[in-house]
């Protein structure tokens, strides 16, 4: 069984030492989705929505988002994020906004918190932009699609049914 890395002797949380960890390339990739109704749907399509563009403005607030993660998750690291980018896709079969993220580092921690936060973020303000037409949106299937880097080495989610 894993040892919890943020966990202490005393079973108390802490935040983890860093400082004998190699520097190294880090990626990380995350995803999630905002289910609209068809009205929201075409709002967003055809750039009506009273509040602005949506997935322009989403965009941007993901990337500040991952900006500041170590100041929204209390026991994460402050890093240099090299780089940040956020995809958002409407995808008509299932009225859907799709939201991706990439990230990248050179540093001593990994940096799947900054891709998570940055699409949640922006899940978010899909959805408080959208908000008057209708409020029965769904954020969902937040989750890490990939990382790459780092003393755990590599990873890939199993189910890649997310177009790149």
């Amino acid at each position: 069984m894993k040892k919890l890395s943020h966990i202490n002797s005393k079973g108390k949380a802490e935040m983890v030492d860093v400082s004998e960890k190699e520097i190294s390339t880090r990626t990380a990739e995350a995803y999630a989705e905002v289910k609209v109704s068809k009205e929201i749907f075409n709002a967003i399509k055809n750039n009506t929505v009273k509040k602005g563009d949506v997935l322009s403005i989403a965009k941007f607030a993901g990337i500040q988002a991952a900006k500041k993660t170590s100041e929204l998750i209390p026991l994460c690291h402050n890093i240099f994020i090299s780089k940040i980018d956020v995809e958002l896709k409407l995808n008509s079969k299932n009225t859907t906004v799709e939201i991706k993220s990439f990230a990248k580092t050179t540093a001593q921690t990994g940096i799947e918190m900054e891709a998570l936060t940055a699409v949640a973020v922006a899940a978010l303000t899909v959805y408080d932009m959208c908000k008057a037409i209708d409020k029965s949106m769904v954020i969902s299937e937040i989750k890490l699609l990939s990382k790459t880097g780092g003393k755990s080495g590599n990873y890939f989610d199993k189910d890649l049914r997310v177009s790149s």
